[in-house]
């Protein structure tokens, strides 16, 4: 997502939108998924999707820290306002599932999958509603390899439609 948007945003400047992409991508996606690799590797973590909810506050929380320091650097830097807008929707996503996790097990996968596919389609135009399939198959998949209830996977989809649209049309 941070691609497309940033790309997207500051067309034909392709440098220009990697390098927004870059930062977005690094803090929103990257360090925090380093984390929870070096937590599995540690023993301090089930497994990289952290299948123990108990286990899940911790990293979360870094995932949160880090996306706000990718944000104070984009508003710093003054990135373009729809490369903002999808970082504060990436931690609202965030907070959002972390405060839910607290007390019960919401899949985060098909929030953020939600979520993505909400803004793709803000930004891209209704065409891309052809990519919701995608969406579905993220919720299968959780069912699939039993991570996740059905009824854990529609919480989390609505929680990143209900998260993203507003946020997102709301800031860009």
């Amino acid at each position: 997502m941070p691609v497309v948007v940033a790309l997207h945003t500051t067309a034909p400047a392709v440098g220009r939108g990697l390098g927004w992409a870059l930062v977005g991508a690094l803090f929103c996606s990257v360090i925090p998924n380093g984390l929870i690799w070096w937590g599995v590797r540690r023993g301090r973590l089930s497994d990289h999707h952290i299948r123990v909810r108990e286990q899940r506050r911790t990293p979360l929380v870094y995932g949160l820290v880090s996306v706000l320091v990718g944000l104070a650097l984009l508003v710093g830097f003054h990135a373009p306002q729809p490369v903002i807008a999808m970082v504060v929707v990436m931690f609202g996503l965030g907070l959002a599932v972390t405060v839910v996790n607290l007390v019960w097990k919401l899949s985060i996968h098909a929030a953020v999958a939600a979520g993505s596919a909400a803004v793709l389609i803000i930004v891209l135009g209704p065409n891309l509603l052809l990519a919701a399939p995608a969406v579905a198959l993220v919720g299968w998949s959780r069912v699939q390899l039993r991570d996740h209830t059905i009824g854990q996977v529609i919480a989390g989809a609505v929680v990143g439609l209900v998260v993203a649209v507003p946020t997102f049309l709301l800031l860009r």
